[in-house]
């Protein structure tokens, strides 16, 4: 047996925090907030069919110097998921508006992991006064070549079907192969509350619609094209992790070469969730660029 058990609880058994479901836009909103409401609001955003638990190791070291909010997803995780043919970008964009709404938050930095980072950048290209500072783990959200599906966003939706089709404990595993490099890190507790989601009864029609988005006919519908993403005024840390695929190692790339105040910042082995795979480096970096230091 290992000398330490990594768990989503070993995190945060000594962080104040409070869990709760609130009213955002009508949409029932599993949300933790953390830290003194008087500080600067950071909001964790979380990637496609996740849910908050993906911040678990980065919740109480922001706390100490910001309010802190992390939610699931419209359609993910404990929040409602209603009945639609898509949800798109717009419906995220949204989302996010509401919950600062309900919150009384007029201004907030984003912290986004992959569809979480997307959502982040087209709130900020459709509220620009409501954003400070962006950070951005495995950059998402540029338009593609028509007719073209990267292999690594293939991978995802089908690795996601999969599971939601039969949410074993195998098929929700390989779900965390592509997020997290090192095997070690995929913890029991990640799976099992990934199997416990996906198990839900609403879940699997709710999962068409979050996929239904990765088509890149639809992709390209809710991404910012080029010159949209050059409007964007705001500091931008783009984390580029080394073990990730190539598709968004290319994407950090081309963030960075589009957004006109950038810095890249890179994180050796470690794929798409580089926030849990080395949060000691992570948080750090992150929290250091977020107080503009």
């Amino acid at each position: 047996m290992p000398d330490t058990h990594e768990s989503i609880w070993s995190h945060l058994v000594d962080v104040p925090f409070r869990q709760d479901w609130i009213n955002a836009g009508g949409i029932k909103t599993r949300i933790v907030e953390a830290g003194s409401p008087e500080r600067p609001t950071v909001v964790f955003l979380h990637g496609i069919a996740g849910s908050w638990e993906a911040f678990c190791a980065n919740i109480g070291p922001f706390a100490r110097q910001f309010r802190v909010l992390a939610f699931d997803w419209i359609g993910a995780g404990f929040t409602d998921k209603p009945e639609q043919q898509i949800y798109t970008m717009q419906d995220y964009v949204k989302h996010l508006h509401d919950v600062l709404a309900a919150k009384g938050v007029a201004r907030a930095s984003l912290v986004g992991v992959s569809m979480g980072g997307w959502s982040a950048i087209n709130f900020t290209h459709a509220h620009p006064e409501m954003v400070e500072r962006l950070v951005i783990c495995a950059a998402s959200g540029l338009r593609r070549p028509p007719g073209f599906t990267p292999p690594a966003a293939a991978s995802i939706r089908n690795d996601r079907a999969k599971a939601i089709d039969d949410p074993s404990w195998d098929n929700v595993s390989s779900v965390f192969t592509d997020l997290i490099h090192d095997p070690v890190k995929r913890i029991p507790d990640l799976v099992k509350l990934r199997q416990t989601i996906y198990g839900m009864p609403e879940m699997k029609a709710s999962m068409a619609r979050i996929l239904a988005i990765t088509a890149t006919e639809r992709f390209n519908e809710s991404a910012l094209s080029d010159d949209e993403w050059r409007t964007i005024d705001q500091p931008v840390l783009l984390i580029e992790s080394t073990s990730d695929s190539e598709h968004f190692r290319r994407n950090t790339a081309r963030a960075h070469s589009l957004l006109k105040n950038s810095a890249v910042f890179a994180m050796e082995d470690v794929a798409h969730w580089p926030q849990f795979e080395k949060p000691d480096v992570f948080n750090q970096k992150a929290i250091s660029f977020l107080l503009g230091q």
